[in-house]
């Protein structure tokens, strides 16, 4: 049963990086413009953040398999139509219905580890291997996709989750059990779920284009939208007598902070694993498999990192292991910050270890935390919580720290392209991106597209370390934060 659900798992997982290394090829195919880029890349964990509390409680009442089934067929469909886009608007809108399907199967999964494993000890194992998996997905889903795309072209990023959809699901019937409340009068509250769809979206939306540097009166009015619709929704729930979310989890220190610890986590991750793909493909010229094998050190440390925790959890207590997990990452981007440019792969290499130990203490630590924190028939609401803050940690990260690090790309390439014998049109397209950069060297040639590369190479470097600055920053925040939050002494064996 566990593996049925790690499959699916994986696969939604893989999904949120897995175009990580395809973007080239996909933008030379494709020819998106950058934002569409960007959405291309994030739609889909912003999708999938917004609807998660949804599915939690709908799965909750009518039943988790249910859901969990549904959903993986729909990933499946979902992946077929974004496998034969011809257009930017069909790969975005693909992505879309995967976020939809990815988000009814993944509050499912970790709510089915919490009613299948009744014994403390048995579910804190079935979580790190859960963990692992998820932290192992993201992780791989570069090196799997290069060498798909390497291979076969883009489209098979997608052709490729077919087969073992059709598997699991089939799988899936046989061995899962069904769970659901066992009240089942109690309805779901649609205004409840409108609010938090738009709220969550909306401020997603709202924090991308703010990151970007636009001020603009709809954006800012569009994030003071968000925050009064989730104010609303966040009052709601405290009137209704079996609400869609128990806001009141998070008066709970520890269930607070393993939020906080997952979002922060996911955010500068998420980020890294795209930038860095970027870099090693578009800088150090690699191909897609070539890249995707490079940031194999971060699969295998979230891995081994998820594993240990729970061990670790029994002996040192869940505030340790956070603390742990959330120094490793911020150790990671110390040293990605601090090291002499141009950066070596090397540097990079101990980087995304350092990341993927990291995320693997902390995601496992975090994940026992809130499921311990819910009792087993509202399983869903803590599995949509814990997957909320991941999948929005990676959309936003992308968002937030990918524009903060396009935003001192240009401003670097500025300086570097003045007076260089290029059309007005090349030298916006080079300072907007490095792929666009890379495409105006290839047209240009000769001394002046030698030039631009350079430049590109340089101030995307640049960048890179600014971008480290940043997340090393949030990081360190969110440590001192959980280290204080969370009591001396508490365990996550049981529900607190």
């Amino acid at each position: 049963m566990l593996a049925v659900l790690c499959a699916s798992l994986l696969l939604v997982a893989m999904d949120a990086t897995i175009l990580n290394v395809a973007l080239p090829s996909l933008i030379d195919d494709l020819r998106p413009g950058a934002l569409a880029q960007l959405w291309i890349i994030d739609i889909y964990g912003l999708v999938l953040g917004g609807l998660l509390v949804t599915a939690g409680a709908i799965g909750d009442r009518h039943g988790r398999k249910m859901l969990f089934l549904t959903g993986f067929v729909l990933f499946g469909l979902a992946s077929v139509v974004a496998a034969t886009a011809d257009s930017s608007a069909q790969l975005i809108a693909g992505r879309v219905l995967l976020g939809i399907g990815g988000a009814m199967v993944m509050p499912s999964t970790l709510s089915l580890i919490r009613n299948i494993f009744t014994n403390a000890r048995e579910r804190a194992l079935a979580i790190g291997v859960w963990a692992a998996v998820a932290g192992a997905g993201a992780a791989v889903g570069p090196l799997i996709g290069g060498l798909l795309v390497e291979r076969f072209g883009w489209a098979a990023a997608f052709w490729v989750n077919v087969p073992i959809v059709l598997v699991t699901v089939a799988a899936g019937i046989w061995l899962l059990p069904e769970y659901r409340d066992a009240h089942p009068d109690h309805r779901l509250d649609w205004p409840s779920a409108l609010l938090s769809v738009v709220g969550i979206v909306a401020l997603a939306w709202a924090i991308k284009h703010v990151a970007k540097g636009s001020l603009a009166v709809g954006d800012l009015a569009l994030l003071a939208l968000a925050l009064l619709v989730l104010t609303v929704f966040a009052r709601r729930q405290l009137r209704l007598a079996d609400p869609l979310l128990e806001v009141r989890l998070f008066t709970n220190r520890a269930f607070l902070a393993a939020a906080l610890a997952t979002l922060l986590a996911m955010l500068a991750i998420g980020a890294a694993l795209f930038l860095v793909s970027l870099w090693l493909q578009y800088v150090h010229g690699y191909s897609p498999f070539e890249a995707g094998l490079r940031t194999l050190p971060v699969a295998i440390a979230a891995l081994a990192g998820a594993l240990l925790s729970p061990r670790l959890m029994e002996r040192l207590g869940v505030r340790s292991v956070l603390a742990i997990g959330l120094g490793a990452l911020a150790a990671g981007f110390a040293l990605l910050a601090l090291s002499p440019e141009p950066t070596h792969y090397w540097v990079v290499a101990v980087v995304l270890a350092a990341l993927g130990a990291g995320d693997g203490l902390a995601i496992t630590a975090s994940a026992s935390v809130m499921i311990s924190a819910v009792p087993a028939e509202r399983a869903g609401q803590a599995g949509a919580v814990s997957e909320t803050s991941y999948e929005l940690g990676v959309g936003l990260g992308v968002a937030l720290l990918g524009s903060i690090h396009g935003a001192v790309y240009t401003s670097r390439m500025v300086g570097r392209t003045d007076g260089l014998p290029l059309s007005d049109g090349e030298l916006h397209s080079a300072r907007e991106s490095v792929g666009g950069a890379s495409e105006v060297a290839e047209q240009t040639g000769g001394t002046a597209g030698a030039e631009v590369l350079r430049a590109a190479q340089e101030s995307f470097d640049s960048a890179l370390t600014t971008t480290a600055y940043v997340s090393m920053g949030l990081v360190l925040v969110v440590t001192l934060l959980a280290v204080w939050l969370v009591p001396r002494g508490f365990s996550a064996t049981a529900a607190h």
